[in-house]
């Protein structure tokens, strides 16, 4: 279903972002992680697009969308650059209150998205990850051998860029692959889709530069606002895989706690790419979580 819509462009922040929009209901933006793109929604969006209007977006530096250089001595994919992006792009489609459904890197968007936006964000769903700094700051032998694109993809370029392009099918499978479930979640079309955006010019250089704001800027910004006691203040539902990283090296309940006013959560039981590995499980948790009405 997903494939069958039509593939849209929208200028916003200075860049195009693709997207599809399909449904009818209360505004649903989906965010889509690494090393993937929007595609990786199409086993939850025919039954989503039965109750909300979804907005499926590529990332900036992912996907179709566009993927532009960072200035010198800037970064033009910090989280809260990216979050723009994504809340012009709703306000563009008519959207000025929507929910967020978002995994991996898009779900770090989201969080973003939710403090410096908070009056657009109703609900927020966000799907194996724990807060980008605690991650960081509780690094350890486990996380780093289970994440260890993490850090390569933070030197600096061209490094990186160049052993992604070399074999961007290698280096799909090889991040993919290793997780708990394998390559079996992932359709022929879907993979095909990701190996096809993985290709793009400038994609390898988009995704270096989305983990180094990670590992820069964005710890910044996330500091700044424990500091001035800035928290997600929207109802948020955090899901994570039982069989995955963030299980294994973290306390996701009480780190998002930190950071979270309105939290609940579970794991599941599948690996990191739960839309794919588990979509009807995910549904049964999101759609209720997304459909009830916040007191």
């Amino acid at each position: 279903m997903l494939a069958t819509l039509e593939k849209q462009m929208r200028r916003v922040n200075q860049i195009d972002i693709c997207f599809r929009t399909v449904g009818q209901g209360p505004a649903l933006l989906m965010l889509h992680g690494h090393p993937q793109n929007h595609m990786m929604w199409h086993k939850v969006v025919p039954e989503l697009a039965k109750r909300f209007t979804l907005v499926i977006a590529d990332l900036r530096g992912y996907g179709d969308s566009d993927k532009p250089r960072s200035p010198e001595g800037q970064s033009a994919y910090s989280k809260r650059i990216m979050a723009q992006d994504m809340y012009e792009l709703m306000v563009q489609l008519g959207h000025s209150r929507f929910s967020v459904l978002a995994h991996d890197r898009g779900a770090r968007v989201a969080h973003r998205l939710a403090l410096d936006h908070a009056d657009a964000v109703q609900k927020m769903v966000l799907l194996d990850i724990a807060p980008t700094l605690a991650m960081y700051r509780q690094t350890n032998e486990a996380f780093a051998r289970a994440y260890w694109h993490w850090f390569m993809l933070i030197r600096p370029t061209p490094f990186p860029e160049i052993l992604i392009e070399h074999d961007p099918a290698l280096y799909l499978r090889s991040v993919m692959g290793v997780r708990s479930a394998g390559m079996a979640p992932f359709t022929e079309e879907a993979l095909a889709e990701y190996e096809r955006c993985l290709g793009l010019p400038g994609t390898a250089y988009g995704i270096c530069e989305d983990y180094r704001a990670s590992a820069g800027i964005d710890l910044e910004h996330d500091a700044q606002d424990i500091e001035r006691s800035n928290p997600v203040d929207c109802p948020l539902m955090v899901l994570w895989g039982k069989n995955g990283a963030i299980e294994q090296c973290f306390d996701p309940i009480t780190e998002w706690k930190k950071v979270a006013t309105h939290l609940q959560g579970e794991a599941l039981p599948c690996g990191h790419y739960i839309a794919e590995e588990a979509p009807d499980l995910l549904l049964g948790k999101v759609v209720p979580f997304l459909s009830s009405v916040s007191v």
